[in-house]
């Protein structure tokens, strides 16, 4: 049983995600600069954007652990799981994550990134 309240453990839960989400975009960054895409302006902008949104919720993120005297340190990983240390107000937890489920949840971390800008709110166009 957790002493961690929901709403910190997703809060610290981003603070294993994001950097991952960080990492990922990184890579495919650096793909991007090495393709032979004829425009690859587009995408390099589109990356980079989705890294200063990523970077800037990490640093929320980040804040909030400091001012709540929270931390999460990766303890030990293998082929199927990774094992984090939540320290949360003195008391130390230790969760197992599911290496796929980490791998899944940053997938839909960067799904959300990319594509937040197109899911807004739609502008109705005008009709005259």
């Amino acid at each position: 049983m957790t002493r961690i309240p929901e709403q910190d453990r997703d809060i610290m839960e981003q603070a294993i995600y994001l950097p991952m989400v960080l990492v990922v975009l990184n890579r495919d960054l650096s793909v991007v600069e090495k393709s032979p895409f004829k425009l690859k302006k587009p995408y390099l902008e589109l990356i980079e954007e989705t890294m200063k949104a990523v970077q800037k919720e990490l640093a929320k993120v980040k804040s909030y652990l400091k001012k709540h005297n929270l931390k999460v340190e990766e303890v030990k990983r293998d082929d199927a799981f990774t094992m984090f240390l939540f320290i949360y107000q003195g008391y130390e937890e230790h969760h197992n994550y599911f290496n796929p489920r980490i791998r899944n949840k940053v997938q839909e971390l960067m799904l959300y990134y990319l594509l937040k800008k197109f899911k807004q709110v739609d502008v109705p166009l005008d009709k005259n």
